[in-house]
């Protein structure tokens, strides 16, 4: 990593700004960061220019320096292309892309992002949203006995699920990553330190937020579309309905990411979040680690096949081919059930089966249950 004129300007952005600027962002889209950051400085009617004036660049890198901190801007080859899906996203005054990201750890973040899945929550979690959180990372992240199906996983280093979810990946000794609203020189939660340092040993730690500045409650907001954006999909395990997670779960829904949802208690006011997503099919119902990876699964690039030949499920939507995996592979499963495996509402779920026994792909029992047909040619009238 140099420290060009464009690095130092964008860290040195990253020690003014507040995190998700959207007004800086779209400055960023028509000037280099070295232009902006001396405008800032010489123009006294500039929002930021007072902070701009009273910050000691050199000595944020010096500090960075000592904390083994890099700085990466979005020239640089490790820089996760879907961060840039960010670019043209807005919510409640909050968007764009980060302006830089510092990062202490190991882990390549392009190539992390690629097989990551985040799973957030509440932090007063119950002991079961922890065990499950917990569990569920430690699987993902250790994948299969021949070594496929890893997932890295990220989270916010918050008490309750995160820390949870954090836990589980390090269990399996393998990769996790942790996206916070501080500097990486002064970890917050201090409870948490410890487990986040355990992160930086072998994962990474990720900010927009320079070196020696605080949390927010706009940065944890800010925090979470990176959260969302990182990965492939987001897994909430337990939240009520207003939180940070189901924020994060806003920007995934936003960014077209997969939302998936651990069901709770009917009785618990930390599980009001995750049922009312699954309730209005705004989040896939999942209950371990084999049915998230099973659905993200479905994001990665299907291979080649020769021409002419092709599967009868290819001309299904995503709503029938959901309900195609969820028929029993022996035996038959009511409506209900269908609907709660394949994670779509009781209306979509019966109107696909409709659909999959017009394609003989499925048959309807004399008692009412549905069960798998391989009848099917895969042609729609």
């Amino acid at each position: 990593m140099t420290w060009d004129d464009e690095r130092v300007a964008r860290a040195a952005l990253t020690a003014v700004v507040e995190p998700g600027d959207t007004a800086m962002a779209g400055r960023l889209k028509d000037l280099t960061a070295q232009d902006l950051w001396y405008h800032l400085l010489a123009d006294t009617d500039e929002r930021w220019h007072e902070r701009a004036t009273k910050t000691d660049v050199d000595q944020m890198i010096a500090r960075a320096e000592k904390a083994t901190l890099r700085f990466l801007i979005p020239t640089d080859e490790e820089w996760p292309l879907r961060l840039h899906d960010l670019s043209w996203i807005e919510r409640s005054g909050l968007g764009g892309a980060p302006i830089g990201l510092w990062v202490r750890g190991p882990a390549r973040l392009q190539e992390a992002s690629e097989r990551s899945v985040a799973i957030v929550g509440c932090r007063a979690a119950t002991s079961y949203g922890q065990d499950v959180a917990m569990e569920m990372a430690h699987h993902l992240a250790r994948g299969h006995r021949d070594g496929t199906g890893r997932h890295v996983i990220v989270s916010g280093g918050a008490f309750g699920i995160d820390v949870a979810a954090h836990r589980g990946a390090l269990s399996a000794n393998e990769t996790t990553i942790g996206v916070l609203a501080c500097g990486l020189d002064v970890l917050y939660p201090k409870g948490n330190v410890p487990v986040l340092e355990r992160i930086a040993q072998t994962g990474a730690l990720v900010s927009e937020i320079s070196p020696g500045r605080h949390p927010t409650r706009p940065g944890f907001l800010a925090r979470n579309r990176l959260i969302a954006a990182l990965t492939t999909g987001t897994v909430i395990v337990e939240a009520g309905w207003r939180s940070g997670a189901i924020n994060t779960v806003s920007w995934a829904h936003e960014l077209g990411r997969v939302v998936m949802a651990v069901p709770g208690p009917v009785t618990s006011s930390r599980s009001t979040g995750t049922n009312k997503l699954i309730r209005d099919g705004e989040a896939i119902l999942v209950r371990d680690a084999e049915d998230v990876r099973g659905i993200v699964g479905e994001l990665a690039p299907e291979p080649e096949r020769p021409d002419g030949h092709s599967l009868p499920t290819d001309v299904l939507d995503a709503t029938e081919l959901a309900v195609h995996e969820a028929l029993p592979a022996h035996g038959s499963s009511g409506l209900d059930e269908l609907s709660a495996s394949a994670g779509v509402p009781v209306a979509q779920c019966s109107a696909a089966l409709t659909v999959l026994e017009q394609l003989g792909l499925a048959a309807c029992c004399l008692d009412g249950t549905w069960s798998v047909s391989i009848a099917g040619d895969g042609r729609r009238g």
